[in-house]
């Protein structure tokens, strides 16, 4: 039996993996999906302190409590981003991370500094000035997702604390650094070429590289080839 810890992203919870445990379950599988502090049913931690590294922390105090070992962690748009973050502080307890879709962290900038010009569309169209400490859901957006699916996503979307993105990432562990890791790109539309030239980038920065024909959310809108990849990891 292998331990998958799931990590969602913003403005989601644990409950965008429902359709992806069933898979892991069936292969005999242990399934963690925490929601992270602010979130879903978490909205009323409305705290304006919340920051990366509480989000951070609560991956990690999951893996204490539960006293989970040689766990594959895999994260979802930030919560990829986040993967390596929390193999720093706990990469005895982690066997291998998967980032899904998310960008790379990079150490001394913060989420803000990777997502180019999205930083300026969050503050500018989704900060309500009666609540400037999260970043409300952008109505428009999809995430790939269509028909009752995409009902069900914006009935769940939640706003997101906006200190997570401000947060100064620090990647100091070398231990860390040796976890095996697998990059998944959710790249719907890409020609062969696109895909090549993205398999080389990634495994020269020392990730293994898999992709699925879809949008954003590849756990709502193709849960089993999703699943299939990673039980390939186990």
């Amino acid at each position: 039996m292998t331990v998958f810890v799931l990590v969602h992203g913003m403005w989601h919870g644990g409950w965008c993996w429902q359709k992806v445990k069933p898979f892991l379950q069936a292969a005999g599988h242990q399934v963690y999906a925490p929601t992270l502090t602010g979130l879903d049913k978490r909205q009323a931690e409305r705290y304006d302190a919340i920051d990366l590294n509480t989000h951070i922390q609560d991956v990690v105090d999951l893996f204490e409590a539960a006293d989970l070992r040689a766990a594959i962690l895999v994260g979802h748009s930030f919560g990829g981003t986040m993967a390596p973050l929390i193999a720093d502080r706990i990469p005895g307890r982690i066997a291998h991370l998967v980032n899904l879709d998310g960008p790379l962290p990079e150490d001394g900038k913060a989420l803000k500094d990777l997502v180019g010009d999205y930083w300026d569309l969050f503050q500018k169209n989704a900060v309500d000035p009666n609540d400037k400490w999260r970043i409300q859901p952008i109505a428009d957006w999809t995430f790939g997702v269509s028909g009752a699916d995409l009902d069900w996503l914006r009935s769940q979307l939640t706003p997101h604390p906006l200190k997570t993105l401000t947060t100064t990432i620090t990647l100091t562990n070398s231990a860390a650094r040796a976890i095996p890791r697998t990059y998944i790109s959710c790249n719907e539309g890409a020609t062969d070429k696109d895909i090549a030239a993205e398999a080389v980038r990634f495994n020269n920065l020392g990730w293994h590289y898999r992709h699925l024909p879809t949008g954003h959310d590849a756990m709502i809108t193709m849960p089993e080839a999703l699943a299939s990849v990673l039980l390939a990891l186990v």
